[in-house]
């Protein structure tokens, strides 16, 4: 297969200029599978790195071979031209073998291969635009069915505690998309995208899933895995928890309780199934218990069974909701 080193896309600004949008192909020789780069915006060439790594997720192969580096003549205006660098870093790496193209698009669920809309409003007959009159998921561009109906997500909350008056729930995503070929390292299939995104969170991130699938016995090798968290600032591992019960409900491996799963937990042996306490059980079950409504699960380390609050069980269930204490995951 002929693949290019370099592929360029444009895309429509709002003033009538069109924007060249470049992505070049290199050896990845350890450095990030994709970098962005905008002139004199580092925020906005962060946002659109997460954007081409959330498109890639209903991509049915990996290569995590080479590098993708994608830049902008200019700073673009607004979100429009989301959709050019995505079809610039898919024709650079042959998973689109399209021509040059002005592109206009944007997506607020790119992990799902969706393309929500466009905003331009004088592009030209033969321009690529995004939405449910033109290119409404990524699937259209060979011919395929949409993408998103292969992936399956779950969401769980967890406790954020700091002691001030923002204390509220974070949250967890995890989607997942069958993996297709030839099989890889687990953690080379999960990328972490959104607030907090740094390497030492993505590598706690892989490592926590890699250990909680091999607990499955047959959960390695076959998914590829996006994670988000809200955009809340947190710290510590309290979230472990509620990422592992998302990822399995996600995969079909944990049963849906009817509203929202909230949980706080970590462990050291994720491999065995086993979850392990986490400080701060008082304000914790408290906020859980302010934040809890009708249908809702919390699920708690098993170590703080006899230490909850007195009533707590009863409080959680006036509420309409329902509290388990674990000791390892798959018995919820």
């Amino acid at each position: 297969m002929n693949v290019p080193q370099q592929a360029v896309c444009r895309t429509r600004q709002p003033d009538g200029t069109l924007l060249t949008v470049t992505a070049t192909r290199r050896e990845r020789a350890g450095r990030a599978d994709v970098k962005c780069t905008v002139p004199g915006d580092a925020a906005l060439a962060e946002r659109l790195q997460q954007v081409v790594r959330l498109a890639r997720h209903t991509e049915a192969k990996i290569d995590s071979r080479d590098q993708v580096v994608l830049g902008v003549d200019r700073a673009p205006v607004g979100r429009d031209c989301e959709l050019a660098f995505v079809l610039a870093d898919r024709i650079v790496r042959g998973v689109w073998h399209g021509r040059e193209v002005v592109a206009n698009g944007w997506s607020d669920a790119w992990q799902l291969g969706r393309v929500d809309g466009h905003d331009v409003a004088d592009a030209s007959p033969d321009a690529l635009l995004g939405g449910p009159d033109g290119l409404s998921h990524l699937g259209q561009l060979d011919g395929h069915p949409d993408p998103g109906a292969r992936v399956s997500g779950a969401r769980a909350w967890f406790p954020l505690h700091s002691g001030g008056d923002g204390d509220g729930l974070g949250w967890v995503e995890v989607s997942v998309h069958p993996l297709e070929g030839e099989r890889l390292d687990e953690e080379q299939t999960i990328a972490v995208a959104g607030a907090g995104a740094d390497a030492a969170r993505q590598l706690a991130v892989r490592q926590v899933l890699a250990g909680a699938r091999h607990f499955d016995g047959r959960g390695l090798g076959r998914w590829r895995t996006t994670v988000r968290f809200s955009d809340a600032a947190f710290a510590g591992r309290s979230y472990e928890l509620a990422l592992v019960l998302a990822d399995r409900i996600a995969r079909g491996r944990e049963f849906v309780p009817r509203a929202r799963l909230l949980a706080t937990g970590c462990s050291d042996a994720w491999h065995a199934g086993r979850v392990d306490t986490v400080d701060g059980i008082a304000p914790k079950c408290a906020l859980l218990l302010r934040e809890a409504g009708p249908g809702d699960r919390i699920v708690l380390p098993h170590a703080w069974r006899d230490a909850l609050p007195a009533g707590y069980a009863d409080d959680v269930r006036a509420r309409g909701a329902s509290v388990a204490c674990v000791e390892r995951i798959g018995i919820i």
